[in-house]
Formats: C-alpha cells, structure tokens, sequence
C-alpha cells in the first residue's frame, strides 16, 4: 500500500450503498411487489423510495442526500 502524496487531498471512494436484511410478512411484501410493479419500480426501489419520502415528511431526510439512483437503460441520444 502506497502513502498518500504531501499536499495532496487524499483521495475518497465513491459512496457504495448500503446493504439490508429485511424481514417482512410475505403478505406485506407481494403487496409492495404489486405497487412497485405498478409505478415500474423494483421491490427494492419501491422501498427505497417509500423510506426517502417518510424521511423527508418527517423532516429527518439528511439535505445532502442524493436523487434516487437511475434504474434501468441510459437515456437514448434524442438526435437519432
């Protein structure tokens, strides 16, 4: 491993997210599966989203929290 250069910042990885283990009814869970199906999301995405808005309606949403990561392909390139 190397040392950082003198007067350098040093260098920060990029923020990896955060895996949870989470326990639900089954019941619960393909009722959520069919509301992310819905809004074409996945079960994870759904849940991800539902946290971020309880968050935010609670005011405990932290300001520098990122947009919701895009799912699914690249934007295609409008001139063609």
């Amino acid at each position: 491993m190397t040392a950082p250069s003198e007067g350098s910042p040093p260098q920060r990885r990029p923020q990896q997210r955060k895996q949870v283990l989470l326990r639900l009814d089954p019941l619960v869970y393909e009722a959520l599966a069919r509301w992310a199906s819905d809004e074409l999301r996945s079960a994870n995405a759904q849940i991800e989203f539902l946290l971020r808005r309880a968050l935010a309606d609670a005011g405990r949403l932290p300001r520098d929290t990122g947009p919701l990561p895009r799912r699914g392909r690249p934007p295609g390139d409008a001139a063609s």
